[in-house]
């Protein structure tokens, strides 16, 4: 072979060499177990990535040391042993984004699981993304309504806005969150509901009450139940999160809800126990506040030039016997807006929604109410708040003034007036009528134990005999003096007509 030839069949490769991109960094199992698996071999691995077993398996890399990784497993550990590979994939922990989601219920990997069939997505979205910047933000000041009385008229949520719902066990947390959901029906709000070490059955009964009441159509349920793996059940907001960032960047209003962080915690302190990581404060370890900061600094309300969306979030939060001073509920206390506590004592003497007037609070406050309900709220929470204190204080005494009489029985009509069955949110037209009425004194006369039938037949009549006043305040969301004036007085007809068909 002469040299000639020798250079033709060099330039012949050289020109048809292909660089082979497949290569790829595989590890080897040490060890597995409690959802946790030991990788040695894999150095270049990092935070958040997701790997893939031989047994088909996924995990994500949550711990990375000088010669092990560890991962942790979404699924069981039943199908990994020592000594299996595993291949890295490059890729960050995402999941499927898409409007197909709408009316669907998802595990915490965005796969269905409510038995409806695949859910087609062509787009994904990071479970973790950096929270939008200031100048990327503008100021909450576009109402959230609830539907509720009591919060809509004294701890306003907005659009964007973070606000906690706090309380011990079977207080009405989740019913809140809830009813707000229903609120948003015709309002152009994508509702996402994160189930998080909840029953199977309680989430199923969730999905039936949106199913019966319209709901199911603008909402999502992302669950991992109690009988998910810890795993599921920390990446399940994120998930959620990941999804809402979706809708939001579209220009759409998102509410979600995370049910609960408390379990939340739990659940990443399981994990982190379990990797070996320091426990601190309460066994949970240093980062556990960041876990929270990091997912709620994501709510917010988008300036204009990036659509104008906004994701308002509602997580809640258990307490142990009303401690709102524990480690989990202060953490999250901080990086909320505000937060609603129900009260247990509240609860049980028939107050529902149980709201703590004295320890419920929101920090965006009047910017997130429409002006008619800003102007009809007036100094409701002062007179609830003196009603609770005189109320206690008079316990000791059985004389009282003519003056305190009349404002322990105003107190009481209000806080008879604020009570409301679950499922069923008040417009703002309604809840306006309601406290114009009684600042008024109408009520004032009407025994306590009718008050509440007294006020639907006087909200039901105002739509038959007064539907300009409804529509004045849905139009310009304002009260004048003038329409209040006009409130006022037909409340007071229609109470009195109410009486007269009565004492036929």
């Amino acid at each position: 072979m002469n040299s000639e030839h020798i250079v033709r069949v060099l330039e012949d490769e050289i020109r048809n060499f292909k660089k082979d991109d497949s290569v790829q960094e595989v590890g080897t199992v040490l060890t597995v177990g409690d959802g946790i698996v030991s990788v040695y071999g894999m150095r270049r691995a990092f935070y958040g990535e997701i790997v893939t077993f031989e047994s088909g398996d996924r995990g994500m890399v949550q711990d990375i040391g000088e010669d092990l990784t560890r991962c942790i497993l979404f699924g069981r550990d039943a199908d990994i042993s020592e000594g299996m590979e595993v291949h890295r994939t490059g890729q960050e922990m995402s999941v499927p984004v898409g409007d197909d989601f709408l009316g669907r219920v998802v595990n915490a990997l965005g796969d269905p699981i409510d038995g409806k069939g695949p859910i087609e997505s062509s787009e994904r979205r990071p479970i973790e993304s950096p929270a939008p910047g200031i100048l990327d933000r503008q100021a909450v000041d576009t109402p959230m309504e609830t539907g509720i009385l009591s919060i809509d008229t004294m701890f306003p949520i907005g659009r964007g806005q973070r606000e906690l719902i706090i309380g011990d066990r079977q207080t009405g947390k989740t019913s809140i969150a809830v009813d707000t959901m229903l609120n948003q029906k015709g309002k152009d709000t994508i509702c996402i509901y994160v189930a998080i070490g909840q029953k199977a059955s309680s989430v199923a009964q969730l999905a039936r009450t949106l199913e019966d009441y319209g709901a199911m159509d603008y909402s999502i349920i992302v669950n991992a139940s109690a009988a998910n793996t810890a795993s599921e059940q920390y990446i399940a907001p994120y998930s959620g999160t990941a999804i809402a960032e979706y809708f939001m960047h579209k220009g759409k209003d998102v509410l979600i809800v995370y049910d609960d962080l408390s379990k939340h915690a739990v659940a990443y302190r399981a994990l982190s126990l379990l990797l070996g990581r320091s426990p601190g404060r309460e066994a949970y370890p240093g980062d556990v506040f960041y876990l929270h900061s990091r997912l709620l600094e994501r709510s917010s309300h988008l300036n204009d030039a990036l659509g104008g969306g906004s994701i308002t979030a509602l997580p809640i939060v258990e307490t142990q016997a009303g401690d709102v001073s524990a480690y989990i509920p202060t953490n999250i206390i901080s990086i909320t807006d505000g937060q609603i506590f129900l009260e247990s004592s509240l609860f049980h003497s028939g107050m529902r929604p149980a709201v703590n007037v004295g320890l419920s609070v929101s920090r965006v406050g009047g910017d997130a109410q429409t002006k008619a309900t800003k102007k009809a709220t007036g100094t409701i929470r002062i007179d609830l708040s003196q009603y609770r204190e005189l109320e206690t204080f008079t316990q000791f005494s059985s004389d009282l003034d003519d003056e305190t009489q009349a404002q322990l029985a105003y107190g009481e009509r209000l806080m008879e007036m604020l009570k409301q069955p679950v499922h069923q949110p008040m417009s703002m037209a309604d809840q306006v009528i309601s406290l114009v009425s009684a600042e008024s004194g109408t009520f004032n006369k009407i025994p306590v134990a009718d008050l509440k039938s007294v006020q639907r037949a006087l909200l039901d009549d105002f739509k038959v005999k007064h539907p300009e006043v409804i529509d004045q305040l849905n139009e310009t969301k304002d009260l004048d003096d003038a329409l209040k004036q006009q409130i006022v007085d037909a409340s007071k007809q229609i109470i009195a007509g109410l009486d007269q068909r009565a004492a036929r």
